[in-house]
């Protein structure tokens, strides 16, 4: 069984803006008290491909496991490894992230792919952040029957978190729309 959901939101704020922001959710020191689930994150690799103009990113996060309690305990760990990589295309104003946990893999399977892109009705000023999650809890032969509400405890956790990630988003946001209005003074 797989747990899947979806999630859009407009972020009142244009597309330059808030494809900053995301690079910026993890590494602004103010969010640590917010984002409490991500202990690390590590760039790989960050490059333009020179004929498209693309920027490829890849970066390695460590976060506390998101699922129950009871499966962490099964699992022995409390700790996961994910790789997110980013696809930005400037021209076409389009950002694409794309995360997988690379560890615990035998136990769950998450996938999440997050799309940015300036809104239809108001391309200038705002931002439509398309967010779609799977989450794959491989049933041990003695819990095959509680994998389905392991999968959809992990879920309502992945869902708070994305909340908290809009939280700090917009406030990052914030935070650089005062920052470009003082620059422009």
């Amino acid at each position: 069984m797989v747990k899947a959901y979806a999630q859009e939101y407009i972020y009142k704020h244009p597309w330059e803006r808030v494809t900053s922001a995301s690079y910026r959710k993890f590494t602004d020191h103010e969010n640590r008290h917010i984002l409490t689930h991500i202990l690390e994150v590590d760039t790989l690799s960050c490059k333009v491909d020179p004929i498209s103009k693309k920027l490829y990113t890849a970066r390695a996060v460590t976060a506390h496991f998101p699922g129950p309690w009871f499966i962490r305990k099964i699992v022995g760990q409390d700790v996961c490894h994910c790789i997110e990589t980013t696809i930005v295309d400037a021209k076409s104003r389009s950002m694409q992230l794309t995360s997988r946990n690379v560890s615990l893999q035998k136990f769950i399977e998450v996938e999440e792919k997050i799309q940015y892109e300036p809104h239809p009705d108001n391309p200038k000023i705002w931002t439509t952040c398309r967010q779609e999650t799977n989450i794959h809890i491989k049933p041990l032969p003695a819990l095959a029957s509680i994998a389905e509400k392991a999968e959809q405890r992990s879920a309502e956790k992945f869902v708070k978190y994305s909340a908290t990630g809009r939280e700090v988003m917009e406030r990052i946001c914030r935070y650089l729309e005062a920052e470009s209005a003082q620059i422009a003074l």
